[in-house]
């Protein structure tokens, strides 16, 4: 489990094939510190298991499955990437319950650069525009953000926004993001839980199981 803060920014610097998904090479000096085999590491909001690692890097295979639903799949060496290590307990949780778990991947449509901070605006797939909320949390590329403003419910075409401070633009990659960009996308874990209980309830009684 994670929380969205993110630790460093790393950079991909090498793909494998393996099976059919990739090895990846992550140079990331903070996390690979102390790495230890089989642990969490957050890769762009991806969930990944080390599998080796040196004094800056760490080794991690990337399933088929995860590479076809992430923004991961498209990323090439010299790729920057949003690192973040698996919460320990008994730490605060400084942004939101984040599990790595992508649900889909986002577009960027809009970059407004401010004075002091800026707004993206993204693409929101539409199974699941319902569980993103004006003031909600939502992790995008593994960062943990409130939303700023949402598309109405009846628009064919789903967006949110958010606002990103001078410190976010500068810790993490989507200081660098740019129009026609691809990221991950994590909804808020208690939407997805509301949203499972209510299709139950509304579901006909006597149904098939």
């Amino acid at each position: 489990m994670f929380t969205g803060i993110i630790e460093e920014m790393g950079e991909i610097t090498a793909i494998a094939p393996s099976g059919d998904g990739w090895r990846l090479t992550v140079r990331a000096p903070r996390a690979a510190a102390d790495a230890v085999h089989g642990e969490s590491i957050a890769v762009s909001g991806v969930c990944l298991t080390v599998v080796g690692s040196t004094a800056d890097t760490f080794d991690t295979d990337v399933m088929k499955q995860t590479l076809d639903v992430a923004a991961i799949g498209s990323a090439t060496v010299g790729t920057r990437v949003n690192i973040e290590k698996a919460m320990p307990v008994g730490a605060r949780l400084g942004g939101h319950i984040v599990q790595g778990h992508v649900d889909g991947v986002g577009d960027v449509l809009e970059v407004r650069p401010g004075a002091q901070w800026s707004v993206l605006r993204i693409s929101l797939p539409a199974d699941l525009a319902p569980l993103v909320v004006d003031k909600g949390s939502i992790s995008v590329d593994g960062t943990s953000l409130t939303v700023s403003a949402v598309s109405a419910p009846a628009d064919p075409s789903p967006w949110f926004e958010i606002s990103l401070i001078p410190e976010t633009l500068a810790a993490t990659t989507l200081g660098i993001r740019a129009v026609g960009d691809r990221v991950n996308l994590e909804t808020d874990i208690l939407a997805r839980h509301v949203e499972r209980l209510l299709a139950f309830r509304a579901a006909p009684e006597g149904g098939s199981r």
